[in-house]
């Protein structure tokens, strides 16, 4: 099973598997938010294909200190088989090879389930609060 970068002929069956995962939110465009990280030498979306199918994504990009993953999806009938493992670990190596420092993440507070996911895999709290706004919004 390899890792790769997604192709831009792919984009359509990650987000596929965005939505199937519930990732997607409708303020946001995941076709957009996939071919701008393919666009850039900081930031891609690494994939698992299986018969023509995404059946794992992870999208990574950086700042040139802090590293940031998004889109860690597994197909709902490949969870437990250590696939999200391998590919926060494939996107962890991508920045380290960048010689970028820090990973982090954003988790949904009352996604319980994935809170323990990345605890196991050594992530922590960071006390931090993560403040945003849309641009482009009047305020």
């Amino acid at each position: 099973m390899q890792i790769s970068e997604l192709s831009t002929q792919q984009i359509s069956g990650a987000v596929a598997l965005w939505e199937r995962t519930g990732l997607t939110r409708p303020w946001n465009d995941p076709y957009a938010d996939a071919r701008r990280a393919l666009e850039t030498s900081t930031s891609t979306v690494l994939a698992i294909i299986e018969d023509e199918k995404v059946i794992a994504t992870v999208m990574v990009g950086h700042d040139g200190h802090r590293g940031w993953l998004y889109y860690v999806a597994v197909d709902p009938r490949r969870q437990g088989a250590g696939l999200g493992r391998k590919m926060v670990e494939a996107a962890s190596d991508w920045l380290t090879e960048r010689a970028v420092p820090k990973v982090q993440l954003m988790v949904r507070n009352e996604n319980k389930a994935v809170l323990k996911f990345y605890q196991r895999l050594g992530f922590e709290d960071q006390k931090t609060v993560v403040l945003g706004k849309r641009l482009g919004a009047k305020s």
